[in-house]
């Protein structure tokens, strides 16, 4: 009986100084599940520093590990998306390199798929502890407004570390928009997914690539992807100011007529002036984001352009000839 085989996923962005440490630890789980078949599938998302030497190290020694490297850098989302594209396996697990997602979860997310009916087992973290107050704060409020103004379910706290059916990912590949936002994807195709819980990880090594301000972007981009709500509030606080200034004016010519001298001041025209002002380039705001990822849409630019795969390297194309085994072969990023 031919064994499965999983497909794990690992977006890479400058870790040269992780990935020996998700190494060791990956490989270690997945020689454990002797009842499955693994392939590792490394997508260097353009980084600065010496990550693909690493990948290269990887798959020449070893005939599980494939990688993609970018011709520079389009975003994680876009680095999840090629992933998927070429994962060949009955199941596809994404998974961050810096082991905030614990290789040790495998074996119950597969058993929630293969024996209880599930079609993804995915992860939420239900503590943000070392992250900072202030992003923790806005990252609750960010799931928050996405419930009460998208019909797509998204959980608080979840992570893109999950494992999906064949027939989960082949839906998610049929979403070929050029502005992604997965966690939204993956709630919007639907499927049967079990929740499993765990506690926030540190980063095992180096820095976070997300600032406030990136994740402040990519909310914003959610938001735009899998909601028409902001267009609706714009629409509505139109029509309520347009009312308000309809009630001034009438106010302002009775006092006129009963007092007189009424309507003279030019510092209280100047704040309304500004207001209505603020308020229409908000409004002007909110519907250019939707044009801006229209007009990305309608341009039809590739998600991502690959520069090098493991078949471009000699080494590791006589490994995939030959059938080469497993072997931790780095202990640190200078190792080779």
């Amino acid at each position: 009986m031919n064994k499965k085989l999983i497909s794990v996923i690992v977006p890479c962005y400058c870790e040269e100084e992780a990935l020996p440490y998700y190494w060791e630890e990956a490989s270690r789980t997945a020689d454990s599940m002797d009842y499955v078949d693994f392939e590792f599938l490394f997508i260097d998302d353009g980084s600065k520093d010496g990550t693909v030497n690493v990948l290269r190290r990887l798959a020449a020694a070893d005939s599980r590990v494939r990688y993609i490297s970018f011709s520079r850098n389009f975003g994680k989302e876009a680095a999840m998306y090629a992933g998927l594209k070429n994962a060949k396996g009955d199941y596809a697990v994404i998974m961050d390199a810096d082991l905030q997602d614990p290789p040790s979860l495998l074996p119950e997310m597969l058993r929630f798929v293969e024996e209880e009916g599930y079609d993804c087992s995915a992860t939420r973290r239900v503590t943000r502890k070392g992250e900072p107050p202030v992003r923790s704060l806005f990252a609750r409020m960010f799931y928050r407004i996405m419930r009460r103004i998208s019909k797509t379910d998204i959980v608080d706290g979840a992570r893109d570390y999950r494992l999906m059916s064949r027939k989960m990912v082949d839906a998610i590949l049929e979403v070929g928009e050029y502005n992604r936002f997965s966690k939204g994807i993956f709630g919007w195709v639907g499927f049967k997914t079990k929740w499993i819980e765990y506690e926030n990880v540190e980063r095992v090594s180096g820095e976070t690539k997300w600032s406030f301000w990136k994740l402040l972007a990519y909310s914003i981009d959610g938001i735009v992807a899998f909601s028409t709500a902001p267009l609706l509030i714009s629409s509505v606080t139109g029509i309520l100011f347009c009312m308000i200034s309809f009630i001034a004016i009438v106010v302002i010519i009775v006092r006129q007529l009963i007092w007189g001298g009424s309507a003279y001041g030019w510092p209280s025209m100047v704040c309304i002036v500004l207001m209505l002002s603020g308020i229409q380039l908000f409004a002007i705001g909110i519907l250019g984001q939707y044009l801006s990822k229209t007009y990305l849409e309608v341009k039809k630019r590739p998600i991502y352009i690959v520069k090098e795969t493991e078949l471009d390297n000699p080494e590791t194309s006589a490994v995939k000839s030959e059938g080469g085994g497993a072997s931790n072969v780095i202990s640190s990023p200078e190792a080779g």
